[in-house]
């Protein structure tokens, strides 16, 4: 299936032990939840736009899971019997405005912010996936999806109990260690295999 706009762009941050650690952070004892701006979001093949008010920004090779039904208020037995969309996320970041203002609107919300891939799979088991991040051809993360602290039914669990799950809802799962400064006229990849490989250059 083709993705179609998202209502709502859900993050999840620290959700890989060693990508928490890289940042000098500890591990939540909840899901880290955020929002990302609707306008953040685009396209294969579309470019990242380096903003002017960043001096770092990274990219962020993550498993997207898009909500198929609405949901509400469940457990998370119950999520891990719903069905759900995959789609390769790159939750592109300003560091250094992450670092300075504490939280995380500004740094992940620029337009172009939210390189998504243009196609859904659906029926996969969500523990069997790899994500895999790529800058100029090099692999600088690859995971497991089992390597999350909180798994796909517990995510959605939690966040159901937080918002009501809209379908077409996105949330971005969390990225593993690895992420990498960009710059004018890298290319950045994100592939999560029997998914897809999305795409984007930097300008």
């Amino acid at each position: 299936m083709s993705l179609r706009k998202p209502g709502k762009i859900i993050g999840i941050g620290r959700n890989y032990r060693a990508h928490a650690e890289e940042l000098g952070n500890a591990m939540p004892k909840e899901p880290i939840l955020f929002i990302k701006a609707p306008t953040s979001l685009s396209g294969p093949g579309q470019p990242i736009v380096l903003p002017a008010m960043s001096a770092h920004v990274e990219q962020e090779a993550e498993i997207g899971v898009v909500i198929l039904e609405r949901i509400k208020g469940i457990s998370e037995a119950e999520a891990a019997r719903k069905p759900y969309g995959f789609v390769c996320v790159n939750d592109v970041t300003a560091r250094d405005l992450q670092k300075v203002d504490g939280q995380w609107g500004r740094a992940k919300g620029f337009d172009t912010f939210c390189p998504v891939g243009d196609t859904v799979v659906e029926g996969l088991d969500w523990t069997t996936l790899e994500i895999i991040g790529r800058v100029n051809g090099k692999v600088v993360q690859h995971a497991r999806a089992t390597d999350m602290a909180f798994g796909v039914p517990a995510l959605v669990a939690f966040l159901s109990q937080v918002m009501t799950l809209e379908p077409g809802d996105l949330i971005a799962t969390g990225t593993p260690a690895g992420t990498t400064r960009l710059a004018t006229g890298d290319i950045t990849e994100v592939e999560i295999p029997g998914v897809g490989v999305l795409t984007n250059p930097v300008i």
